[in-house]
């Protein structure tokens, strides 16, 4: 009996596998543009059922592409016969009358297709699926839209709908099922903005969709999610006012103490908007006195105003003093409290490096260090605070021992990679090139983005400069130029700079010595000599990397410390023309259509 079963097994499996490998024949035939032999072939396989999956896309393809449009359609009705449920078979043969110009029928079948499957969920989403597939995503935006009406819920499918919207090149329509699915779904408010900031990437497109928010805002009053969305188009147009107004409005509505509020104060300053990010920070400091976000704001607005003082050149030491004073008004008032500590770490910054009081400063920070046990990690930054004004203060050794204890207590953190990377820019300051490379060939791989760039930038700089240079000597002299500058001894570095170019004529170091030249000279107050040193970069290396540096900077100068709009708009088309790949374009677009008066921030 056993010998029996085995034999019919056999048998029956012959025929199967005559069949597999005439079909797998007749697709070697296509695969190789042997259009007659594969044709030959398929033709005599389509006349089983079980080898329609296994040749139909081939098949198919080659009956369409060469015209054999009535030999298609009597090959899908009999296939149909089998699996009129199928899909693809489906349209496919409903793409046969369009190929043939039969556009009354090709719709008709789509049609019937359509009222066969938008009731089934399962059946409505793969259909769907397989006209996007062959290109046809008016048909699958019909579908769901039936589908959607049938079921009476206008949430329903938004983030399918708005998909094929985005597929057709429509972003209006596509962004109206966003927001309709943002309606349906508040919670998930956060995709919705992460999706939108990677499919809306022109400034007409944010425009577009301000307004859009605003109008919905406005017939739907009850809708926090539409005020939340404007909060967030304003910051990503930059428009920091426009987000503040927004914010609180719903701050007054949720009752939040002001933390949305405080947020965008915060983005602001990043983004060195710091009148707009004062404004912000006053607001809370008036509104919430009695809040925890009360002493953060007045540490914060007066961090703005340093910021401001310190980016405007030259610097007004009279104002400096002014804030130092106010960090320390605000240490006394708060009780020694988190944001007051803080606040004496900002105010040993100022006596270090702008008013030459380092004893003062290092007297600030050891009687933090001392006094905040419990503050782990706001002592090691004072320590790396104290390691810098060490450094300021012509005490390498000193500086090393703070960074490395920093290093160690902070092991595989931030902080302590923060420690490594001042260790390695203290060896470049020293000299010593190949101990600084070593930490920051580590750096490179294993940190922060801003700590990574920092390092690959230093790198870079001794690599390009040492390589030819047995000697090190012009790179070791650039270094010590490069502390001088740290220390603030302007007079002196831009001495030894003036000297470099004339004994290291024509050396790689030559952008980098201008580049350093045009920082000096803009922190002197000097800005006609700072546009000409980076001017001499984009001539003579203006395919470096340091090129778009150096122009974009030059626009800035006439804007912010010029006050020559004309000519600050003028350089900025420049740029946008020059260098289209920079990583400043956003940003230079940005104030040219500002300034040209585009819209308002």
């Amino acid at each position: 009996m056993k010998n029996i079963l085995v034999s019919l097994a056999i048998i029956i499996s012959l025929p199967l596998a005559a069949q597999n490998s005439d079909v797998q024949l007749a697709n070697e035939y296509f695969m190789q543009g042997e259009v007659d032999k594969a044709l030959d072939l398929y033709n005599d396989l389509a006349k089983k059922s079980q080898n329609i999956s296994l040749i139909h896309s081939n098949y198919y393809n080659l009956l369409i592409t060469t015209k054999q449009y009535s030999q298609a359609e009597k090959y899908l009705k009999r296939v149909l016969k089998y699996y009129n449920n199928n899909a693809i078979y489906r349209i496919d043969y409903a793409l046969i009358f369009k190929e043939t110009g039969d556009l009354t029928k090709y719709e008709k079948e789509i049609d019937k297709l359509i009222s066969e499957v938008k009731s089934d969920r399962h059946r409505m989403r793969l259909t769907a699926q397989n006209f996007i597939r062959k290109q046809i995503p008016d048909k699958a935006l019909k579908l769901y839209k039936q589908s959607r009406k049938e079921k009476g819920d206008k949430y329903q499918y938004s983030l399918e709908l708005a998909n094929i919207h985005r597929i057709m090149g429509d972003k209006d329509l596509m962004v109206e099922e966003y927001l309709n699915f943002t309606e349906g779904n508040p919670n998930n408010i956060s995709y919705v903005k992460n999706v939108l900031q990677n499919f809306l990437t022109e400034q007409d497109d944010l425009e577009n969709l301000e307004i859009k928010l605003i109008e919905k805002a406005q017939k739907n009053p009850d809708e926090t999610i539409y005020s939340e969305l404007l909060i967030w188009v304003n910051l990503q147009q930059k428009n920091f006012l426009g987000a503040f107004i927004q914010a609180k409005a719903l701050d007054r509505r949720m009752n939040e103490g002001g933390s949305e509020v405080l947020d965008i104060g915060m983005i602001a300053l990043e983004n060195r908007a710091y009148n707009e990010s004062i404004q912000i920070f006053s607001y809370i400091i008036e509104k919430y006195p009695s809040t925890p976000n009360y002493y953060l704001s007045r540490r914060m607005s007066i961090k703005a105003r340093e910021e401001k003082v310190k980016n405007t050149y030259p610097v007004d030491l009279e104002e400096i003093n002014s804030l130092a004073t106010e960090y320390q008004t605000l240490f006394d008032e708060s009780n020694r409290s988190y944001h007051g500590l803080e606040a004496m770490r900002s105010k040993a910054h100022l006596h270090a490096f702008y008013l030459n009081e380092n004893d003062k400063a290092i007297e600030i920070l050891n009687d933090l260090i001392n006094n905040s046990r419990k503050l782990r990690k706001f002592i090691s930054n004072c320590k790396l605070d104290l390691g810098d004004i060490y450094l300021l203060d012509d005490q390498p050794w000193e500086s090393t021992l703070l960074y490395s204890q920093v290093e160690k207590e902070n092991e595989d953190s931030p902080l302590a990679y923060e420690a490594k990377l001042k260790n390695a820019r203290l060896n470049y300051f020293n000299g010593d090139f190949s101990l600084a490379k070593s930490h920051l060939d580590i750096l490179k791989i294993a940190t922060t983005r801003q700590i990574s760039n920092d390092a690959i930038a230093l790198s870079l700089l001794i690599n390009d400069n040492t390589f030819l240079d047995t000697t090190d000597q012009a790179m070791q002299e650039f270094a010590n130029v490069e502390l001088l500058v740290y220390q603030n001894k302007l007079e002196k570095a831009e001495e030894n700079l003036e000297a470099m170019l004339q004994n290291f004529e024509h050396h790689n170091l030559t952008d980098e010595i201008w580049w350093t030249l045009a920082k000096i000279s803009r922190q002197q107050g000097d800005f006609e000599s700072a546009i000409s040193w980076l001017k001499k970069i984009g001539i003579s290396y203006g395919d470096d990397i340091l090129a778009d540096d150096a122009a974009f900077t030059i626009a800035d100068i006439y804007q912010y410390d010029l006050k020559n709009n004309t000519e600050a708009m003028k350089h900025y088309e420049e740029f946008l023309r020059k260098y289209p790949g920079s990583l400043f374009i956003a940003e230079s677009r940005k104030r040219f259509r500002k300034l040209r008066g585009d819209f308002i921030n």
